[in-house]
């Protein structure tokens, strides 16, 4: 274990599963926003693994198999007890003939469609095709996946395959992947989930998940992974560009403001924005780590450094003053 921060472990749950406080996400791996080549994919998660980061997340849906593949053949060049490898479930891939069309969500040729499956068998099916493109024997965390549709069919039908996948041994935690903290708050209710990945509702940005979800995992022993820390692009730099993305799309001016805002206490206390967007879901006793996508050697080093950056005491209570954090959220400790 690396002594940075970065190399802090966390239990998920009750699990036995352990996530470094920094986690790896696979979305640009696949070629999202932009194309990837195998070298450069490679280069990223080398640097990343050098700075401490052991916990690996991906999905079939990244890149039509794209990711899970880099991911794999990455990953098999370690001890597999030495990192932790999350999936997720909910989309099959069917093979066609991409006919010179690239895939609609991501820079990679359209060879396979996506097909929404959340049934027992399609779930199976899912774990067994990942598991070869990966080339590994076993994931240890497996998530349902973007279920805000087909949430009714994930929670009566894909939940119920997940536990039975834990109960054989076959993944050791289960939960699922979404940005809805309202329906995430009715899994961990209604189930014996042992983690959600949360994607950008628990940020400087946006913090609507301490309406219902933190709370509710905290009573339940469930932990949460926080995903799209950066909201997909608006806090990775020290000053939000214009025409910068929120939730995969243009940011809006009123949200352009408020991260200028923020900025602006991060910059009086010597701190850059990502640093302070890294630091603040962390101090939430439920969050037991980040997850940062990334697609350079540069940028995984850089959110390393960022990882690593004290943030002093004074910036948080400055923030919650300027009322741009809410007041019910724990202030981060140096």
């Amino acid at each position: 274990m690396t002594e940075t921060k970065v190399g802090v472990r966390r239990e998920l749950g009750r699990t036995g599963v352990e996530v470094t406080a920094l986690g790896f996400g696979g979305g640009p791996l696949g070629g999202l926003f932009e194309a990837l080549d195998d070298e450069t994919a490679a280069e990223t998660l080398a640097s990343a693994w050098a700075g401490g980061v052991r916990y690996y997340d991906t999905s079939p849906h990244y890149g039509i198999g794209h990711s899970e593949r880099r991911i794999g053949e990455f990953l098999r060049q370690h001890q597999r007890d030495e990192f932790t490898l999350s999936t997720k479930v909910g989309r099959l891939l069917v093979e066609q003939d991409p006919q010179g069309r690239m895939d609609e969500a991501f820079q990679v040729p359209a060879t396979h469609r996506r097909v929404w499956d959340f049934s027992r068998d399609g779930i199976r099916r899912s774990v067994e095709d990942s598991l070869t493109r990966l080339g590994l024997d076993r994931v240890d965390v497996l998530y349902l996946h973007d279920a805000e549709k087909h949430f009714d069919d994930a929670l009566r039908n894909g939940y119920p395959a997940l536990a039975e996948l834990r109960e054989e041994g076959v993944v050791k935690a289960i939960g699922a992947g979404m940005h809805d903290p309202a329906l995430l708050t009715t899994l961990v209710q209604e189930t014996e989930v042992d983690a959600v990945m949360l994607a950008g509702r628990y940020t400087l940005l946006e913090q609507s998940a301490l309406d219902t979800l933190l709370p509710a995992c905290a009573e339940r022993g469930v932990s949460i992974l926080a995903a799209a820390v950066f909201n997909s692009g608006l806090l990775a730099s020290a000053r939000p560009a214009e025409g910068a993305r929120f939730d995969y799309g243009p940011a809006s001016q009123e949200l352009l403001q408020r991260a200028h805002r923020i900025a602006d206490v991060c910059e009086a206390h010597g701190v850059t924005l990502p640093a302070a967007a890294i630091a603040f879901p962390l101090a939430h006793p439920v969050v037991a780590g980040v997850v940062i996508g990334m697609r350079s050697a540069g940028e995984a080093r850089a959110n390393l450094g960022s990882f690593d950056t004290p943030v002093p005491p004074q910036l948080w209570v400055d923030l919650r003053a300027a009322g741009l954090i809410d007041e019910r959220a724990p202030l981060p400790v140096e």
